[in-house]
C-alpha cells in the first residue's frame, strides 16, 4: 500500500486536494478540493445516495440547516458532553488528546512528566446569530447532521406519509474543533457527513442493526472494489469488543457512545493501521426522547394498523466523505513497471473516476485532427465527464490520465481526420486504463461504445 506522503503529493500535483488558504500558510483541519477532488467527492456521494435513497422505497432525503436553534444541542447532550480530554506540555505548550498518548512523554519535545492534568475540551464551534454578540445570540456550527434529521422526524413522516420502519438520509457539512489533527484529511475540523437515521418499532432494532451492518459492509466492498482483507467490522458492546474479519487480536476494549446500546464500526486497513470509516449505531429512542422532552412537542408515531403510539427506536449508519475519499485513493493506487519505467495508475472503479474519458489528438498542429478531437469531446460531454488534452506527447498524456484514474483515452490521428490520407479509415483508438489494451473503432460509434462500457 502507498504511504501517506506519496498520496498527499499526488493529490496536490494532480488537483485533487489543496491546503485550505495555502497562500497564507494554511489553516489546520481545513482543505480545499480541487477540480478532480470535487468530482471524486461528488461521485462517492452519488454512489451513497443511490444505494440509500434512489434504490429504496423506505428511505427519503433531507437537507437541514447547518446552524440550528442552540436548544437542539442542549437537548442532544452536545453542549455538556461533546468533549475530548486535553493535556498540554508545560515545556513546549503543544496540546494533545489525553486518550491518544502512549506515555507521559511529550510527543513533540520528548520531555517526561511535563504534561498537565487532563481537562475536558468542548469540540463545538461557537458563532453568533444577529447583530448583537451576546449570550442570547450564541449558536453553534453543527457537529453532526443527525440532529437535523431527528428534529424533522415528525415533519418528514407526516409530509411523506411514511410508515415505520423507514429512514431519512442526509449529506452535509459538519464542524468539530478537533484537538489533534493528522493523517491528511482523515480527521478534519470541517468535513462532510453522509448519515441515515432508520426509524423502527422498539424491539426490532437488533434485527435492523444487523441488517444495516451487512448492507453497509457490502456497499463498501462493492463501491470501492476492496480487497477482502482490507475491511473488517468492530463490534462494540457494553460488555465486550470483538472483531469480525482480519486481525481479530488487534483490538482494544471500547464502550459505545452514551446514546448507543451498541455499535458496529466498519474499519479499513490504512497505512497507519485499522481505522473507522463508518459507524452503525443502535441509538434506541435517546434522541427523539430528548427532543420531545426539551421542546414539549410530541414526536411519537401512531400506527394506524395496530393503534399503538410509541417513540421509534433508531439505527444509524453514518460515515464521512473525506475518509471514503482516502479509501478510494489508497485502494486504487498502483505503481507498475512498463517498459523499464514506473507507471502510476489509480484503478478507480468507473463510477468513482473523476473523468471518464480523455480525448487526445495525436498532432495538435493539424487543424483537422484538433477539430475532430474537440467535436468528439463535446459529444462525450453531453453524457459524462470528459476532457480534451493536447498539452504533451501521447505517451505523457496517457501517463497523466492513468495517474488521475481516467478509465478510457480516445486518440484521434490522421487516419480518422483526413479523408484524403491513403491510410484513412474513419476510426479512432480507444485505450483502456487498467490493461492498456488498444482497439480501433469508427468515429460515429466511439461515444456509444464507451457509454456502454461505462454503464
Amino acid at each position: 500500500m502507498v504511504d501517506m506522503d506519496t498520496l498527499v503529493s499526488l493529490c496536490k500535483r494532480r488537483g485533487f486536494i489543496f491546503q485550505g488558504s495555502e497562500i497564507y500558510g494554511g489553516i489546520g483541519g481545513f482543505w480545499d478540493f480541487g477540480p478532480l477532488g470535487v468530482e471524486l467527492k461528488n461521485n462517492i456521494k452519488r454512489a451513497w445516495w443511490k444505494a440509500m435513497v434512489q434504490d429504496r422505497d423506505d428511505i427519503v432525503g433531507l437537507d437541514a440547516a447547518v446552524i440550528m436553534n442552540p436548544q437542539v444541542w442542549q437537548a442532544s447532550g452536545h453542549v455538556e458532553t461533546f468533549t475530548d480530554p486535553l493535556v498540554e506540555c508545560k515545556n513546549c505548550h503543544h496540546r494533545y488528546r489525553a486518550d491518544e498518548l502512549k506515555s507521559d512523554a511529550c510527543p513533540n519535545c520528548g520531555m517526561r512528566g511535563q504534561l498537565t492534568e487532563p481537562r475536558q475540551f468542548n469540540l463545538l464551534f461557537k458563532t453568533t446569530v444577529g447583530s448583537v454578540e451576546d449570550a442570547a445570540a450564541l449558536a453553534y456550527l453543527r457537529p453532526e447532521t443527525a440532529q437535523g434529521i431527528f428534529v424533522n422526524f415528525a415533519n418528514v413522516q407526516q409530509a411523506m406519509r411514511k410508515k415505520i420502519p423507514f429512514g431519512i438520509a442526509q449529506i452535509g457539512k459538519a464542524f468539530r474543533n478537533e484537538i489533534v489533527l493528522g493523517n491528511f484529511i482523515f480527521r478534519d475540523r470541517e468535513f462532510e457527513q453522509m448519515e441515515m437515521e432508520f426509524f423502527c418499532k422498539p424491539g426490532a432494532e437488533d434485527e435492523w442493526h444487523d441488517y444495516w451492518r451487512d448492507a453497509r459492509r457490502a456497499w463498501w466492498k462493492r463501491t470501492f472494489n476492496l480487497a477482502e482483507d482490507h475491511l473488517r467490522v468492530k463490534v462494540i458492546r457494553r460488555d465486550a469488543t470483538t472483531i469480525i474479519g482480519p486481525d481479530p487480536e488487534d483490538v482494544k476494549p471500547e464502550k459505545p457512545p452514551h446514546y448507543s446500546k451498541g455499535n458496529y464500526d466498519i474499519e479499513y486497513k490504512f497505512p497507519m493501521g485499522w481505522s473507522e470509516v463508518e459507524g452503525i449505531a443502535s441509538r434506541t429512542d435517546f434522541d427523539l426522547s430528548a427532543h420531545q422532552k426539551s421542546s414539549g412537542k410530541s414526536l411519537e408515531y401512531f400506527d394506524d394498523e395496530t393503534k399503538e403510539k410509541y417513540l421509534p427506536y433508531v439505527v444509524e449508519p453514518a460515515m464521512g466523505v473525506e475518509r471514503a475519499f482516502l479509501v478510494a485513493l489508497f485502494e486504487s493506487y498502483r505503481e507498475e513497471p512498463v517498459r523499464d519505467e514506473k507507471r502510476v495508475v489509480l484503478r478507480l472503479p468507473y463510477a468513482l473516476a473523476p473523468l471518464k474519458v480523455a480525448v487526445l489528438p495525436l498532432a495538435r498542429n493539424r487543424p483537422e485532427i484538433v477539430a475532430l478531437a474537440q467535436k468528439i469531446t463535446a459529444e462525450f460531454k453531453r453524457h459524462l465527464m470528459a476532457t480534451y488534452d493536447d498539452t504533451a506527447s501521447i505517451g505523457r498524456l496517457y501517463r497523466r490520465q492513468d495517474e488521475i484514474g481516467t478509465p478510457f483515452c480516445v486518440t484521434v490521428d490522421h487516419q480518422a481526420a483526413l479523408p484524403d490520407d491513403e491510410k484513412y479509415d474513419g476510426k479512432v483508438t480507444i485505450r483502456e486504463r487498467d490493461s492498456m489494451e488498444q482497439v480501433r473503432v469508427s468515429v460515429d460509434q466511439v461515444v456509444s461504445i464507451l457509454r456502454e462500457k461505462l454503464a
